[in-house]
């Protein structure tokens, strides 16, 4: 897994790990089961604090997103396509969605260029699965019979 984070951002730097993995996880580079390094070792990897993983790990965890187990590992508990979101999840995520939008409103941001971006960004994602073929047997009948 390789991750990029900005040592000089106002983002904390476990704040940007958990929004880095979030990024992976959507875009179909880390999918459910796939194990993450161990806080330890990505801290080393980074040359940060462990205390700093541990804590992007713990949201991340608190969020549904993974798993912690102190013999396995962390892990990839679920990926985009794996069903409904938990429960609470739509409330909260438009909540931060209503300040997001507002901050590119108070930048002077027009809705046809949030739109646009956030389209973007979306296409960017890796796609759902396609649905499988239906079978002879469930295929709907046609004019031809």
């Amino acid at each position: 897994m390789q991750l990029t984070l900005d040592l000089d951002s106002e983002v904390p730097i476990y704040q940007q790990i958990r929004d880095r993995i979030v990024e992976a996880i959507a875009a179909g580079d880390l999918a459910a089961g796939a194990a993450l390094p161990s806080t330890r070792q990505l801290a080393a990897d980074l040359a940060i604090n462990f205390h700093t993983v541990n804590k992007a790990y713990d949201l991340l965890r608190h969020e549904g997103l993974i798993r912690v187990n102190r013999k396995s590992g962390a892990a990839v508990r679920r990926d985009p396509h794996s069903g409904p979101p938990d429960a609470g999840f739509p409330d909260g995520w438009q909540s931060r969605l209503l300040t997001l939008l507002a901050e590119a409103t108070a930048q002077g941001m027009q809705p046809q260029e949030v739109r646009g971006r956030v389209a973007d960004v979306l296409d960017s994602f890796a796609p759902a699965p396609a649905p499988p073929p239906a079978s002879p047997d469930t295929a709907p009948r046609g004019a031809s019979e």
